[in-house]
Formats: C-alpha cells, structure tokens, sequence
C-alpha cells in the first residue's frame, strides 16, 4: 500500500505532456464532498481544501488560473454534488472531464493506492486527469457547457423526482398510521401533488418551447411522454450526434464484453446515467405493451428464451437506439420505417 510520499514520487516520475508551444501542461483531480472540494495537482504538492459553495468555488477557480496551463481537471461523478464546481470549471474555459466513480477507484487500485483518503482520491483522480488526456476518447469524454434552457430542464426534472420519492414514501406510511398521522399524511400528499403539478406544467412549458421541433419528432412514439422527454432533453444532450452504441454505453443500456483468452461471459451492462436510465425503464414497459415495433422485438426475444430482465434491457437499448435515429436524421418517428424486422 502506497503512503502520500510514495504517491507524490510515482506523479513525480511521470514525462511531462507540452502543449504545442512547448509550454508544459498540469492536471488536475478534485475529490468532491458535500462540504468540500479537495484539489491535488499533478506536481507532488500538498492538496488543498474549498468550500463547496459558490465562494469556494470561486477560490478553486482563482487557485487553478494561477497554475500552468491545465490539460484535463477529472471530477467523480457524486449524485450531483460535482455539478456546480464542474459547471463553473466548464464555463471559465477549463476543460473537465466528469467520470465514473467505478472507473476512478479501478484506476487508482490498478495504481496501488489502495488506502482511501480524500487527499489520496484527488491524488490518483489527477493521475487518471493525465491518462485520459493522452487517452483517444479525450474530446468524447470532455465536459460540454449545456444550454441554459438545458440546465433549468434539469432542475426541474430533478426537483420533480425529489418530490415523486417523498410522496411514495408518503404513502408507505400511510396504512401503518393512526388517524391523527394518516390526516397529516394526507396533507402532506395533497401538497406534494400540487408542487408535482405545477412542475409538471413548467416541464411542458419548457419542452413545448425551447424544445418544440426535436418534440415534434418523437410525435406518435408510444411511451415516451412527457417525462421519459424532459429526462432525455435535460440528461442527454448527445442524443442523435453520436452511434447507437455510443449512445447506449452513456446511458448504461448497451451490453459490454466480458471475454479473456478462451473465457467468453455473459454480457452485462452498468453505470451510465441514473436519471436517463430511470426514465427510459419506465417507457419502456409502456412501450412494450402499446408499442408494435417494441411489443414484436420482446416478443421476439422471448420467444429465443431470452430471459425477463436481458429482455426488457434489449427494448431499452432498442427504443433508445430508435430516438437517437430520429434526432440523428431529422426524421419524424415512422413505425413503418422502423421495421422490428431489422432490429
């Protein structure tokens, strides 16, 4: 197991990377928290600590302009607590890269960090910074500055989803409750239901204005509706610029090769995003049933004996496949030309 001595001598030993002008280029990993932001530079430096609030997000920025030249800045993905610090980054011209969490901690235990520390996180997340950078899948995994109509999408639809999970667990209580609780509990619904309604309609307002024309698009598809459209909007800005596989992989739908030398596993999928997922599992079990392409495709599976679940992740990848072809296209969704037959 390495201490942080041993870490700072193994980033020390690394070739430094020049831009084209010769000017050496740093990297950057920030281990993110509630409470704070920890930065490690590639340069065998202490670690330092922010706040992680907008004016320790406004140190963090000011610590990095007065370093070298940054190549990459790598963030973990955290249930959202990275957004802000990666947004910021994005918006002053950093280049950012917000990766899996599974990805880092493989990296940094195929690196010997085995200790977890905060200062150890940030360390190897500066390590895997380099790698990714002289990696040829850096500009896919950059970090785009979305729409402002984009990010408001996604505030909404992520403050909905808070609000459906208390209102579930809402009504998980209910029949376990006394009276004077099931009254209480029944306000509390009643509110919830309000708030959900009225961000209901701010969602519609939103997808029947900034987003109208890719909307028009999808008129017809059976299953997604108004939701499963405000995720992907909000979640998914890539959708239609890149391949059905490329698309699938960032969702966390398409099945992944587990092969070594004669061993040939199961095929699995894993990761991608939380949200998107969510939305596209609930289409598509609507889908399935109302859908004619995506009923015949399940039915076709099945019949192979496929089992439920690979099935039903199929159906996933196959609907979202089938929007990413309409974006990609600019065609409006056809059930004609959509042959499950060519599926």
């Amino acid at each position: 197991m390495m201490n942080d001595s041993e870490l700072n001598s193994t980033e020390l030993l690394t070739s430094v990377i020049k831009r084209s002008d010769g000017a050496p280029l740093g990297f950057a990993g920030i281990d993110v928290s509630k409470a704070t932001l920890e930065l490690a530079l590639c340069d065998g430096g202490k670690t330092i600590v922010f706040d992680n609030d907008a004016r320790g997000i406004r140190a963090l920025l000011a610590r990095l302009k007065a370093v070298e030249p940054l190549g990459a800045i790598v963030l973990e993905a955290t249930g959202g607590l990275e957004r802000e610090a990666a947004l910021a980054l994005c918006a002053d011209g950093f280049a950012v890269m917000v990766v899996n969490p599974r990805q880092a901690h493989d990296f940094a235990k195929s690196l010997g960090y085995l200790a977890k520390t905060d200062a150890i996180d940030a360390r190897a997340l500066a390590q895997f910074a380099r790698t990714l950078y002289q990696s040829d899948k850096r500009e896919v995994l950059l970090m785009r500055m979305p729409e402002p109509q984009q990010l408001n999408l996604m505030v909404l639809v992520v403050r909905r989803d808070q609000l459906v999970g208390m209102r579930v667990a809402e009504g998980n209580r209910l029949s376990g409750a006394g009276k004077v609780a099931q009254k209480s509990i029944r306000v509390v619904i009643a509110l919830l239901n309000r708030e959900i309604a009225k961000l209901d309609r701010e969602i519609g307002n939103s997808l029947g204005g900034h987003f109208a024309e890719k909307m028009k698009l999808l008129k017809g598809l059976k299953g997604v509706a108004q939701g499963t459209q405000a995720a992907l909007m909000a979640g998914l800005p890539e959708l239609g610029k890149l391949t059905r596989r490329a698309i699938g992989k960032i969702v966390g739908v398409a099945p992944l090769n587990r092969d070594s030398g004669t061993m040939r596993a199961k095929r699995t999928t894993w990761g991608g995003r939380a949200l998107v997922r969510s939305a596209l599992y609930m289409a598509t079990l609507t889908a399935v049933r109302h859908n004619a392409v995506l009923r015949a495709f399940h039915h076709r599976l099945r019949e192979k004996g496929k089992p439920k679940k690979v099935v039903l992740v199929a159906c996933m990848h196959k609907l979202l496949s089938i929007m990413n072809a309409i974006f990609k296209s600019n065609t409006p969704w056809d059930p004609n030309f959509h042959n499950p037959t060519n599926a």
